[in-house]
């Protein structure tokens, strides 16, 4: 008799358990989570005046005595079931700072608004879409002998596109180094836009805190060339920030032109290298900041959102820019599924991070991102809600929550993580189903919504 494979007998295996049903509801509770966290522990909610036991919870009674929960990994390519629900909390976030909710002021609509795109300087040319790659008329040649142009007219699918037209005269050194360096050119960005903001209005910079505040959202996505490119939806309030109308000299007009002047105007020094020498880093040429309107009935604004939590869940490697996981070698790099030009961007990362004058960066710990080391989506304080308070309101709506006036008490340890190959394939199973019925219930939403 043919025997089934390891993954269909582990399967059954679990399918025959007496506590199978209970497993499958942990399983559904993750919602098909790829890679749960085990724990072991118990939880005892007290009565804080009287002492009185109002509710205990211990995993003694659990399949395997293990309580399984969620990885809460952002990469779809780590954990799709994680992934889906970290872009909806990231939906939420953005779009409660550019519309209200979650306990910002549906005001903040008519407020100061703009979707900012910050780029990268160029590092040397590269294959792009279209005209831009046809070679020059004289047919000239770079230093090194090779052609100035590829002389294709290539599509947006094209693998050419993002790819040096000349691996030598590309700046990998400047590549790595603008990456390291690219969160403090945002800090630097952003103080310079409150000063210009103040000059306009004829404020002393040192109080315009007093007047106006500049919140934010912004995430980092990686372009086809591996450089990071910034995406931000900024807003300008009261003082005390979204429960705070601005003043009347705070137009979006004015807002845009700080934006545009201080992206043009900001440097950031790298350390000063023997072997480098110094540079100055600023942001590329391709600058874009646009207006979003408070008459255009959400759709526009809703859009953002969803553009900015579609990337905020998307891996290094998903972009084909890098790795989801640290490189420890010389070797990892040279067995590393990439690209010659991002190979040769981890490499610089390597080489550089050996230097003593680069050692507060990290370089060779963030060779994996090619020297980028700041989070994908970060926010400024007061631009709306937060991800644990999102958590939070998620737990309540489930039943979750603390009783009032009740002590709590938890003693939990870490028992291990991840499936066996049975449990992988049902876990799989179970978020497609999730992932098909929320989509049928947007669709029914949809359909009503449009008078059907």
């Amino acid at each position: 008799m043919r025997q089934l494979p390891e993954t269909d007998r582990d399967a059954l295996r679990l399918a025959q358990d007496p506590k199978f049903a209970r497993w499958l509801e942990q399983i559904t509770a993750t919602g098909g989570c790829s890679h749960p966290v085990h724990l072991s522990g118990s939880t005892t909610t007290l009565d804080g005046t009287t002492g009185e036991i109002l509710h205990h919870y211990d995993t003694r009674n659990e399949p395997g005595e293990r309580l399984l929960v969620r990885c809460r990994n952002r990469r779809a390519t780590i954990c799709p079931a994680c992934s889906r629900l970290h872009a909806g909390d990231t939906y939420h976030l953005v779009r409660a700072g550019i519309l209200g909710g979650k306990n910002v002021p549906a005001t903040v609509r008519h407020r100061p608004r703009l979707f900012v795109t910050l780029t990268a300087p160029s590092f040397g040319p590269v294959h792009r879409v279209g005209e831009v790659c046809r070679p020059r008329r004289d047919g000239g040649t770079c230093e090194h002998g090779r052609p100035l142009g590829c002389g294709a007219v290539h599509t947006p699918d094209a693998p050419q596109i993002g790819q040096p037209l000349c691996l030598d005269c590309y700046d990998y050194t400047g590549h790595v180094l603008w990456h390291a360096h690219a969160s403090k050119l945002w800090d630097r960005f952003v103080i310079d836009v409150r000063r210009r903001l103040a000059s306009s209005a004829g404020l002393v910079q040192s109080r315009f805190a007093q007047h106006a505040r500049l919140s934010f959202a912004r995430v980092a996505e990686y372009q086809k060339r591996a450089a990071v490119h910034v995406h931000a939806v900024v807003r300008l309030d009261g003082s005390a920030g979204p429960d705070d109308e601005p003043p009347a000299w705070a137009t979006t007009d004015l807002v845009t032109d700080a934006v545009r002047a201080s992206a043009r105007r900001v440097r950031v020094h790298t350390p000063h290298s023997p072997a480098v020498g110094e540079l100055v880093l600023r942001w590329g040429e391709q600058i874009d900041a646009r207006s979003l309107h408070a008459d255009s009935d959400g759709p526009d604004d809703d859009a953002v959102a969803a553009y900015v939590a579609k990337y905020v869940t998307k891996g290094a490697s998903e972009t084909g820019a890098g790795l989801d996981y640290p490189l420890t070698t010389w070797a990892d790099i040279a067995a590393a599924p990439v690209s010659t030009h991002v190979r040769a961007l981890m490499g610089a990362c390597w080489r550089l991070g050996g230097l003593p004058e680069y050692e507060p960066l990290r370089l060779r710990a963030w060779t994996h991102t090619l020297g980028y080391r700041g989070h994908i989506l970060t926010k400024s304080r007061a631009y709306s809600t937060t991800y644990a308070a999102l958590r939070a309101e998620r737990a309540h709506h489930m039943g979750h929550d603390d009783i009032p006036d009740a002590v709590t008490e938890r003693s939990w340890r870490y028992a291990g993580s991840g499936h066996t190959p049975g449990a992988a394939l049902i876990a799989a199973g179970v978020a497609e189903d999730l992932a098909t019925n929320r989509e049928i219930a947007r669709d029914e939403i949809r359909w009503t919504a449009v008078g059907h």
